[in-house]
């Protein structure tokens, strides 16, 4: 099987969980946007971007490392799985332990006084996540994406179905009848923090099911399997944790760079936060990729036509994530209506994150350079070069020119990360990568996103009506151009002929 497709029907299934499960997951965007004021949201938006940082450190890069470990065959899998576990468990549980104790002072400290409950729950979920995502590990290392993709879709199906419950039956209950039964369910103190609950109970639903795969794991830990595991792993903590500050540091920051009062940056942060999700379709397609991807060019580094496919891989990759590009752009009249009125007035930095996002697919692909050739310490300084660049315009930028600094800041950061990731990429593990045709595809995005402005606003066409034609034009070009490169099997050729 041509093994372009075979990623993409990974991808695909992965996609079930991650895109469609996730999209679902999106649409309580509306229900939160609707229901609550930007500065209740602003809440939610902060906790989860604290969560993106934890979720990094209490993993240790561990995911990583289970699959490079696993995939050299110099060990038992069922050893390195039952290594990996029962370090995260320890470690997490000492987490969660530490939210509990500490609760009142954490929520002190990040201007929350009156929720410590908020840490804990968070802590919790944290601690959950982390050790499930083992076992997610070992479903993906075993190819089996639909069980993976079922537990998933049940995780999101009872996040949502809690989410309506609670905002939704038990509130509009109680503000009809407070003494009924689901009316007394509802307590208005705790408000947005039924998010929390939300997710909380749905963690522990994903822990009870993922169970089977603990079998055998929490027995047979290897202290010399530790130790190389630690030393692999530890630099994708930097890198992840780099990561996050690339992806999440804005929404983390933004209420104490703003120059405005507590409650008008915190209304601020839920505007751009919700607007944020509006680039939710590229960021999801890139998260499913990266459950197919990572196990693929591990498990395909040893064909000898490797470096070519990855290549393709690249340009196919690119040519989607244009696709979504122009689909939120051209018809972003139509997916307004996804965020609440009072939200509205952050649209205009939506395409500037879509193209952020689209650049970080296109780091994660070419980040294949360290992984395979054991640089995991080098790929941590591509990942601290371009937080310093975030954490810089930031700092610059957001109190000059509000949430919009944000936007930018993004952009810059993921533009750098892939120019030293090519860079560094020919040296140590080159690709032949089709450098102007992987750019020309992203110059035709933006070509045919000006185009749309121009049609819509100079020449009076109607949006879906501008949109439609663009997108089939690209569609066209992307038929002639490459139709026929997924029909054939990429050809072997030799290393030093594959180099750039």
């Amino acid at each position: 099987m041509n093994p372009l497709k075979r990623l993409a029907s990974q991808t695909a299934v992965y996609g079930l969980s991650s895109i469609i499960g996730r999209f679902l997951n999106y649409l309580l965007v509306p229900l939160y946007t609707y229901t609550f004021v930007p500065a209740d949201y602003g809440v939610v938006a902060e906790f989860y971007a604290y969560m993106g940082f934890l979720a990094v450190l209490m993993t240790f890069g561990m995911e990583t490392g289970y699959f490079r470990f696993r995939s050299k065959g110099d060990d038992d899998p069922s050893t390195v799985l039952a290594t990996v576990v029962r370090f995260l468990v320890l470690a997490n549980g000492a987490m969660l332990l530490a939210a509990v104790v500490f609760q009142q002072s954490v929520a002190d400290l990040l201007r929350h006084a009156d929720h410590p409950e908020y840490i804990w729950w968070v802590a919790a979920i944290l601690a959950m996540d982390s050790v499930g995502n083992a076992a997610f590990a070992r479903l993906r290392a075993e190819d089996r994406a639909f069980q993976f993709a079922g537990i998933k879709l049940i995780e999101i199906g009872a996040n949502i179905g809690l989410n309506v419950f609670f905002i939704v039956l038990c509130r509009h209950a109680y503000e009809a009848d407070p003494s009924s039964f689901l009316g007394q369910i509802w307590n208005p103190e705790i408000g947005v923090g039924y998010v929390f609950i939300s997710n909380l109970a749905a963690s522990v639903l994903k822990l009870l099911l993922l169970t089977p795969q603990f079998r055998g794991a929490l027995t047979g830990f290897d202290r010399a399997l530790f130790k190389r595991i630690l030393r692999y792993s530890l630099p994708m903590v930097v890198i992840g944790t780099a990561g996050i500050v690339n992806e999440m540091l804005d929404r983390a920051a933004l209420k104490y760079l703003l120059p405005y009062d507590d409650a008008t940056n915190m209304a601020q942060l839920g505007i751009y936060s919700a607007c944020y999700k509006l680039s939710i379709l590229m960021t999801l397609f890139i998260q499913a990729f990266r459950y197919a991807g990572e196990p693929f060019f591990f498990n395909y580094a040893r064909e000898q036509n490797a470096r070519q496919v990855y290549a393709l891989v690249l340009n196919w990759f690119v040519i989607f994530c244009v696709f979504i590009f122009l689909l939120v752009t051209l018809y972003l009249d139509v997916f307004q209506y996804f965020v609440g009125s009072a939200y509205r007035e952050g649209l205009h930095v939506v395409p500037v994150l879509l193209l952020a996002n689209l650049l970080l697919g296109v780091y994660v692909n070419l980040s294949i350079w360290y992984k395979l050739t054991d640089r995991t310490l080098m790929g941590a300084w591509v990942s601290l070069t371009g937080a310093g660049i975030t954490v810089i315009i930031l700092w610059l930028l957001v109190p000059r020119i509000g949430y919009e600094g944000a936007a930018w800041a993004h952009l810059a950061c993921y533009s750098v990360m892939v120019a030293l990731s090519y860079g560094l990429g020919r040296r140590y593990y080159p690709v032949p990568y089709d450098v102007p045709r992987v750019a020309g595809y992203i110059v035709l995005g933006l070509g045919l996103y000006g185009a749309g402005r121009w049609l819509t606003t100079d020449l009076g066409w109607h949006h879906l009506a501008a949109g439609s034609v663009l997108m089939a034009l690209y569609l066209a070009i992307v038929a002639l151009a490459d139709g026929r490169s997924l029909l054939r099997r990429p050809r072997a050729r030799s290393e030093a002929g594959a180099a750039l």
